[in-house]
């Protein structure tokens, strides 16, 4: 087999490779270190946490907590939100609690609701812009069978370039014997 071609083949197979395992890692991996991965999916925090962008959200006391400290919170089953802390006032219903008023950075007004501690699920740590949408299309069919069938052709081409590059090395071993 040409050289150039056995390198190219060497080369693309591992870039593959990498590439399928750091997606792994960041879509999945990172809940082994305890962070959970949500999707930016609205404008409200632009530009610190733009719209498709990957958040990755460490569990924190909710008593730590201090005005301009960003956190996400769940507001329902359905929904999650990550904005800014502008206050912090007491409970209403119970007055040795504090609840948290939010807003996002590219909304006028502070949200309507308050966050209670029992609703926080974290802080965001770190962030990366426009993987959300990957993620959200892997989440739901076709998506997911989509990203099933490339992660199937990635194997199978990682194997026969291996196999093909293997043969011929084995092949050049046994004449030179």
């Amino acid at each position: 087999m040409r050289r150039w071609l056995k390198n190219t083949l060497k080369i693309s197979s591992s870039v593959l490779v990498c590439i399928l395992i750091i997606l792994v890692i960041l879509l999945v991996g990172v809940r082994l270190f305890g962070l959970r991965v949500y999707t930016v999916m609205s404008g409200s925090m632009e530009p610190s946490y733009p719209t498709g962008a990957l958040i990755y959200v460490k569990e924190i006391d909710p008593l730590t907590l201090r005005k301009n400290d960003v956190i996400t919170y769940r507001v329902n089953e359905s929904l999650t939100v990550t904005h800014r802390i502008v206050d912090i006032v007491f409970d209403s219903e119970n007055s040795d609690s504090v609840c948290f008023r939010t807003k996002g950075d590219a909304n006028n007004v502070a949200d309507g609701i308050l966050v209670k501690p029992d609703n926080i699920i974290g802080i965001p740590v770190f962030t990366i812009p426009y993987l959300g949408y990957l993620a959200q299309f892997i989440q739901n069919p076709p998506g997911r069978y989509i990203a099933l069938v490339v992660s199937v052709i990635i194997i199978l081409y990682v194997i026969i370039s291996d196999y093909l590059i293997g043969g011929q090395i084995t092949r050049k071993n046994k004449n030179n014997i």
